[in-house]
């Protein structure tokens, strides 16, 4: 069956016109790969590569009790964006058994920022769930990374899955502020992270009483959608940004299509502060340049509208305003090239 993206991707190529504001001889999707981006949505394990899982497993061959489930892992792995929703959720499973030490932890996520950065990514806040070794390797990842790939600024949120309950939430709550201060500005923030497929009004409610600085997902938010009008009136009237990640919540099935996707009714129907994020761009074998494309086409935005969305994620990283400054210039400076701005 012929890939959605591909086919979104054509009818794209078809549309093109001048008017979308793309230099003469910029081909549709190098405009997207070429734009500055912001990452503000991304988990570490969901973020890896193919490539570096296949890797991950070659180096794990000799183990035995890998040995039998390496050729079904590969099978699956090399699917890419063919694989269902069962072989998606499966990966996950998969990267669980291979990143399971300190040293595999700062491969795949130095691996990851290599990609975004690759992708045109300039600045990242990366996420994870907890583990103190864990946590002092992605720190260590983060710092070589600003040598070895200086045209991306990457920061560092914890993840408290509320699943796990109070107990672990406090552990984790407790290890931010322990890193705060001796991580050198690297750690900027907790998710506090459930089951996008399962909406609760009430447990919503309380977490949007604290007034979050952004929103993951927010599949659940919209009555439509197993939410309330109370839910939707408090993200508009503080302008809580929102984290839109389209391939994820299509693929996991949390959205039923694209066209259906909430990013209508927020970026469409209210004007509401929208960032565009991948999620777990591994797993669901997409990147963020391409998350950006299937944007444009699916609610047909101009050029000058990606551009402005990309912008504007700017000013919701959570980072001093010296860095948003810094990237607010370099958004100046390449688009004298790409928008003809001045």
């Amino acid at each position: 069956m012929t890939n959605q993206r591909t086919v979104l991707m054509q009818k794209f190529i078809s549309k093109m016109a001048d008017s979308n504001g793309v230099v003469k001889g910029t081909s549709p999707f190098s405009f997207f790969k070429k734009i500055p981006k912001v990452e503000l949505h991304a988990h570490i394990n969901g973020s890896i590569s193919a490539e570096t899982i296949e890797k991950l497993i070659q180096r794990k061959a000799g183990c035995a009790n890998l040995n039998n489930k390496v050729s079904q892992w590969e099978t699956t792995i090399r699917k890419g964006d063919k694989r269902s929703l069962q072989e998606s959720l499966a990966m996950f499973g998969i990267i669980y058994q291979l990143v399971d030490d300190n040293s595999t932890v700062f491969h795949v996520t130095k691996s990851v920022i290599e990609d975004f950065a690759e992708d045109n990514v300039r600045y990242l806040e990366l996420r994870s769930m907890t583990k103190q070794s864990y946590v002092e390797a992605v720190f260590a990842a983060i710092e070589e990374a600003r040598h070895t790939v200086p045209s991306i600024i990457v920061r560092f949120i914890m993840a408290i899955n509320r699943k796990l309950g109070p107990d672990d939430a406090l552990d984790t709550v407790q290890l931010a502020l322990q890193y705060k201060a001796k991580a050198n500005g690297l750690l900027v923030g907790i998710d506090l992270s459930g089951d996008p497929k399962v909406s609760d009004v009430e447990d919503s409610r309380i977490l949007l009483d604290l007034i979050p600085d952004r929103i993951g997902h927010g599949t659940c938010l919209h009555p439509e959608n197993g939410g309330s009008q109370d839910l939707v009136s408090i993200v508009e009237k503080y302008e809580i940004p929102i984290e839109l990640c389209l391939t994820s919540n299509v693929k996991s099935q949390t959205v039923s299509s694209f066209a259906d996707h909430h990013m209508d009714y927020w970026y469409n129907g209210k004007n509401h502060h929208c960032i565009i994020c991948t999620d777990d761009k591994g797993v669901f074998s997409t990147t963020l340049s391409e998350e950006y494309s299937l944007v444009a086409e699916t609610f047909n935005l101009t050029h000058q509208q990606v551009w402005n969305l990309t912008y504007s994620s700017i000013n919701y990283i959570f980072a001093e305003e010296s860095v948003k400054n810094a990237l607010k210039e370099i958004w100046r400076e390449e688009g004298k090239n790409l928008m003809n701005i001045n």
